[in-house]
């Protein structure tokens, strides 16, 4: 049992480097973003920002009371898949925008290493999460993990834009890579809605944490 509990004790730690490494890459892109012009790299932001909201979400769903878990988790996730809505269409929105005004962003050096290093430090979180939800049997964090792998493919598509962007000059690049991600973040949002993302499932450890 007590074993059970510091493995749920480090996937607590984990949610927290998530939050402070999100925190920290949603202020570099969004400033980048709004001196760049860059949708994809302001929209990146903003994701970060949400996958705060969504690590905050899991740290207090595994602090809550066994018998407040499942009122917890029908409204915070509801709440996390709205935000992903509204995210997906501001970026469709700014992204169509910039396409039909020819709109350049200017190259963001910054962007390139921050979605590098987002490249580099997503997956490392994602499979310590799965580890530790495999040690648990715990769904919650299978679905987390997923997330955070969610923030690497669109660190992906923001590195190719902004790369296309700075060395081709590729002006387009950019919006288009914002479109690119809507569908991502979209199917995010409508499975947060449905209560099948984040922190749907029972944990299997909610009373040990709570003694």
């Amino acid at each position: 049992m007590n074993s059970q509990v510091a493995i749920a004790q480090r996937g607590v730690r984990l949610e927290y480097v998530t939050i402070a490494w999100n925190s920290l890459e949603g202020l570099v892109a969004i400033a980048s973003g709004l001196v760049a012009g860059s949708i994809a790299l302001f929209g990146f932001g903003l994701d970060s920002a949400i996958e705060v909201f969504s690590g905050a979400v899991l740290l207090w769903r595994l602090t809550s009371r066994p018998e407040d878990v499942q009122k917890t988790e029908r409204v915070a996730i509801k709440l996390v898949g709205g935000s992903f809505i509204g995210l997906a269409a501001y970026v469709a929105y700014e992204s169509i925008a910039t396409l039909l005004s020819r709109g350049a962003p200017q190259r963001s050096m910054v962007g390139i290493g921050l979605a590098i290093a987002s490249l580099v430090v997503m997956p490392i979180l994602a499979r310590a999460k799965r580890r530790v939800a495999a040690s648990l049997g715990s769904r919650a964090l299978r679905a987390d993990s997923r997330q955070t792998d969610f923030c690497a493919y669109l660190s992906a598509i923001l590195l190719g834009g902004l790369l296309l962007n700075a060395l081709a000059h590729w002006w387009w690049a950019d919006p288009l890579a914002a479109l690119v991600m809507v569908p991502f973040i979209g199917k995010e949002g409508i499975e947060g809605l449905r209560g099948e993302t984040c922190c749907h499932e029972p944990l299997p450890y909610d009373t040990e944490l709570a003694e």
